[in-house]
């Protein structure tokens, strides 16, 4: 099948990822867009995978201050390069993450961040609500729970307020896949006036 380049160009304005690349999803996806946007995502999480190993050496830190000055919150972006950290692109994406910190107060960066205490006080609260519940169903039902109250707790389970189709850890593994770097959120900190 001939893929056109306004198919190629609709894939590339919608994720960011190299020409080459789209190229070879639509090929794969025989012409499909959303098929293509399903193997992109997936090659973008095994590039995440092969490069998350790689030592993070440089990177930018991204601000965002709410218009009422009563909100404001720093992210450091982590990358390997001075190179990739200088890019515009990354510099965007590390703002577009302070300001996903200052709107939805994260506590964690990852679920490996969570400690195990508060993983347990979290079950045993969410076990009294499916004591009731038929005892086969009763850990499908909690671990539902319990993913569902720390999602909004972990910055990188979190829907982009911009874009709640994608989340804060699709748009980093994204990076990954376009700078071909390691790239993480190393830190975040926000401050409130209340």
């Amino acid at each position: 099948m001939e893929i056109s380049s306004a198919q190629l160009k609709e894939l590339r304005d919608m994720t960011g990822i190299s020409v080459m690349q789209c190229k070879k999803a639509l090929e794969e996806a025989g012409g499909d867009m959303e098929k293509a946007v399903i193997i992109l995502k997936k090659k973008r999480s095994d590039a995440a995978d092969k490069k998350s190993d790689r030592e993070i050496g440089a990177g930018a830190v991204g601000s965002y201050v709410h218009n009422t000055n009563e909100i404001a919150a720093l992210v450091l972006l982590g990358c390997e390069t001075d190179f990739v950290s200088k890019n515009p692109e990354f510099v965007a994406l590390s703002k577009d993450i302070a300001m996903q910190v200052a709107a939805t107060n994260p506590s964690f960066i990852n679920r490996a961040e969570v400690p195990e205490t508060v993983i347990e006080k979290a079950k045993e609260l969410f076990m009294k609500e499916v004591v009731d519940k038929p005892a086969d169903m009763q850990e499908k039902i909690l671990e539902g729970k319990l993913s569902a109250y720390f999602k909004e707790q972990i910055l990188m389970e979190q829907p982009f307020i911009k874009n709640p189709d994608t989340t804060i850890g699709e748009m980093v593994t994204g990076a990954i896949q376009k700078f071909g770097e390691n790239v993480q959120v190393v830190k975040i900190s926000r401050v409130s006036v209340k």
